[in-house]
Protein backbone atom coordinates (compact mmCIF):
# COMPACT_ATOMS: atom_id res chain seq x y z
CA UNK A 1 0.00 0.00 0.00
CA UNK A 2 1.35 3.41 -0.95
CA UNK A 3 2.09 6.03 1.67
CA UNK A 4 -0.07 9.09 0.96
CA UNK A 5 0.96 12.58 2.03
CA UNK A 6 -1.52 15.44 1.97
CA UNK A 7 0.02 18.90 1.81
CA UNK A 8 -1.82 22.20 1.48
CA UNK A 9 -1.27 25.94 1.46
CA UNK A 10 -3.78 28.14 3.22
CA UNK A 11 -4.21 31.40 5.07
CA UNK A 12 -7.92 31.23 5.86
CA UNK A 13 -8.24 27.51 6.59
CA UNK A 14 -10.52 26.48 3.72
CA UNK A 15 -7.88 24.42 1.94
CA UNK A 16 -6.94 22.78 5.26
CA UNK A 17 -10.56 21.75 5.84
CA UNK A 18 -10.65 20.09 2.42
CA UNK A 19 -7.36 18.30 3.22
CA UNK A 20 -8.94 16.89 6.38
CA UNK A 21 -12.03 15.85 4.41
CA UNK A 22 -9.78 14.01 1.94
CA UNK A 23 -8.03 12.18 4.77
CA UNK A 24 -11.41 11.16 6.19
CA UNK A 25 -12.78 10.00 2.84
CA UNK A 26 -9.67 7.92 2.17
CA UNK A 27 -10.24 6.05 5.40
CA UNK A 28 -8.27 5.41 8.55
CA UNK A 29 -4.60 4.77 8.14
CA UNK A 30 -4.34 5.29 4.37
CA UNK A 31 -3.12 8.89 4.44
CA UNK A 32 -0.88 10.75 6.85
CA UNK A 33 -2.24 13.73 8.75
CA UNK A 34 -2.50 16.75 6.40
CA UNK A 35 0.41 19.19 6.65
CA UNK A 36 0.47 22.91 5.93
CA UNK A 37 3.23 23.47 3.37
CA UNK A 38 4.60 26.37 5.44
CA UNK A 39 5.83 23.82 8.01
CA UNK A 40 6.94 21.15 5.53
CA UNK A 41 10.30 20.42 3.99
CA UNK A 42 11.01 18.85 0.62
CA UNK A 43 12.20 15.79 2.57
CA UNK A 44 8.71 15.51 4.10
CA UNK A 45 7.21 15.26 0.63
CA UNK A 46 9.86 12.77 -0.50
CA UNK A 47 8.79 10.35 2.25
CA UNK A 48 5.40 9.79 0.58
CA UNK A 49 4.79 7.69 -2.53
CA UNK A 50 1.60 9.59 -3.36
CA UNK A 51 1.08 13.31 -2.82
CA UNK A 52 -2.27 15.06 -2.71
CA UNK A 53 -1.64 18.78 -2.87
CA UNK A 54 -4.08 21.60 -2.22
CA UNK A 55 -3.94 25.28 -2.99
CA UNK A 56 -6.28 28.24 -3.10
CA UNK A 57 -5.91 30.78 -5.89
CA UNK A 58 -5.25 34.39 -4.94
CA UNK A 59 -5.85 37.59 -6.89
CA UNK A 60 -5.00 37.24 -10.54
CA UNK A 61 -4.30 33.50 -10.50
CA UNK A 62 -1.50 33.50 -7.95
CA UNK A 63 -0.26 30.91 -5.49
CA UNK A 64 -0.63 31.77 -1.82
CA UNK A 65 2.44 33.32 -0.25
CA UNK A 66 3.85 36.42 1.35
CA UNK A 67 3.52 38.46 -1.86
CA UNK A 68 -0.24 37.81 -1.93
CA UNK A 69 -0.70 39.03 1.62
CA UNK A 70 -0.55 35.74 3.50
CA UNK A 71 0.56 36.02 7.10
CA UNK A 72 3.10 33.21 6.58
CA UNK A 73 5.02 31.55 3.78
CA UNK A 74 3.17 29.10 1.57
CA UNK A 75 3.42 27.49 -1.89
CA UNK A 76 5.02 30.56 -3.49
CA UNK A 77 8.01 30.20 -1.18
CA UNK A 78 8.08 26.38 -1.20
CA UNK A 79 8.13 25.63 -4.94
CA UNK A 80 11.61 27.11 -5.58
CA UNK A 81 13.00 24.64 -3.01
CA UNK A 82 11.56 21.77 -5.05
CA UNK A 83 13.25 22.65 -8.34
CA UNK A 84 16.42 20.57 -7.96
CA UNK A 85 14.71 17.37 -6.76
CA UNK A 86 13.85 14.27 -8.77
CA UNK A 87 10.29 13.12 -8.08
CA UNK A 88 10.31 10.26 -10.56
CA UNK A 89 8.17 7.48 -9.12
CA UNK A 90 5.95 9.85 -7.12
CA UNK A 91 2.27 10.12 -7.99
CA UNK A 92 0.74 13.58 -7.53
CA UNK A 93 -2.88 14.74 -7.51
CA UNK A 94 -3.92 18.37 -7.01
CA UNK A 95 -7.03 20.08 -5.76
CA UNK A 96 -7.61 23.80 -5.88
CA UNK A 97 -10.01 26.28 -4.37
CA UNK A 98 -11.28 29.29 -6.22
CA UNK A 99 -14.24 31.59 -6.75
CA UNK A 100 -15.66 31.21 -10.25
CA UNK A 101 -17.87 34.31 -9.95
CA UNK A 102 -15.59 36.73 -8.14
CA UNK A 103 -12.45 35.64 -10.00
CA UNK A 104 -13.87 34.27 -13.24
CA UNK A 105 -10.76 35.31 -15.22
CA UNK A 106 -8.39 33.14 -13.16
CA UNK A 107 -10.55 30.44 -11.59
CA UNK A 108 -8.32 27.93 -9.73
CA UNK A 109 -5.32 29.04 -11.84
CA UNK A 110 -2.86 28.43 -8.99
CA UNK A 111 -3.26 24.67 -9.52
CA UNK A 112 -1.31 25.06 -12.75
CA UNK A 113 1.81 26.22 -10.91
CA UNK A 114 1.80 23.14 -8.68
CA UNK A 115 1.11 20.92 -11.68
CA UNK A 116 3.98 22.44 -13.67
CA UNK A 117 6.50 22.33 -10.83
CA UNK A 118 5.84 18.72 -9.85
CA UNK A 119 5.63 17.50 -13.44
CA UNK A 120 8.92 19.23 -14.26
CA UNK A 121 10.51 17.32 -11.36
CA UNK A 122 9.39 14.02 -12.91
CA UNK A 123 6.27 13.21 -10.89
CA UNK A 124 3.40 11.30 -12.48
CA UNK A 125 0.41 13.62 -12.48
CA UNK A 126 -3.09 12.18 -11.98
CA UNK A 127 -6.51 13.55 -11.15
CA UNK A 128 -7.44 15.74 -14.09
CA UNK A 129 -11.04 16.90 -13.75
CA UNK A 130 -13.77 17.96 -16.17
CA UNK A 131 -14.65 21.65 -16.53
CA UNK A 132 -18.34 20.79 -16.84
CA UNK A 133 -20.55 22.19 -14.10
CA UNK A 134 -18.46 25.32 -13.60
CA UNK A 135 -19.13 28.87 -14.89
CA UNK A 136 -15.98 30.94 -15.33
CA UNK A 137 -14.21 32.82 -18.13
CA UNK A 138 -10.74 31.31 -18.07
CA UNK A 139 -8.23 29.36 -16.03
CA UNK A 140 -4.52 28.65 -16.41
CA UNK A 141 -5.27 25.27 -14.80
CA UNK A 142 -6.81 23.79 -17.94
CA UNK A 143 -4.58 21.40 -19.90
CA UNK A 144 -5.92 19.27 -22.74
CA UNK A 145 -9.45 20.50 -22.10
CA UNK A 146 -9.69 19.66 -18.41
CA UNK A 147 -8.55 21.02 -15.07
CA UNK A 148 -5.17 19.65 -13.94
CA UNK A 149 -6.85 18.67 -10.67
CA UNK A 150 -10.11 18.91 -8.77
CA UNK A 151 -11.57 22.43 -8.83
CA UNK A 152 -13.64 23.42 -5.80
CA UNK A 153 -15.63 26.60 -5.22
CA UNK A 154 -16.54 26.94 -1.56
CA UNK A 155 -18.12 30.34 -2.17
CA UNK A 156 -20.60 29.43 -4.91
CA UNK A 157 -20.86 25.62 -5.04
CA UNK A 158 -20.07 24.43 -1.53
CA UNK A 159 -22.97 21.99 -1.66
CA UNK A 160 -21.18 20.09 -4.45
CA UNK A 161 -17.85 19.72 -2.64
CA UNK A 162 -18.41 16.42 -0.83
CA UNK A 163 -19.71 14.61 -3.91
CA UNK A 164 -16.95 16.05 -6.10
CA UNK A 165 -14.28 15.02 -3.59
CA UNK A 166 -15.67 11.53 -3.24
CA UNK A 167 -15.91 10.96 -7.01
CA UNK A 168 -12.45 12.45 -7.65
CA UNK A 169 -10.79 10.30 -5.00
CA UNK A 170 -12.36 7.20 -6.53
CA UNK A 171 -10.89 8.12 -9.93
CA UNK A 172 -7.36 8.66 -8.59
CA UNK A 173 -7.17 5.69 -6.21
CA UNK A 174 -6.26 3.19 -8.98
CA UNK A 175 -3.04 5.20 -9.49
CA UNK A 176 -1.69 3.92 -6.18
CA UNK A 177 -3.62 0.71 -5.60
Amino acid sequence: MAKIGIFFGTDTGNTRRIAKDIQTLLGAGLAAKPVNIRTASVEDLLQADVLILGTPTYGEGELPGLATGNATESWAEFLPKLASHDLTGKTVAIYGLGNQKGYADDFVSAMFYLYSAFKQCGATMVGGHSTEGYKFKQSKAIVDGQFVGLALDQENQKELTHDRLDAWLKTIQPAWA
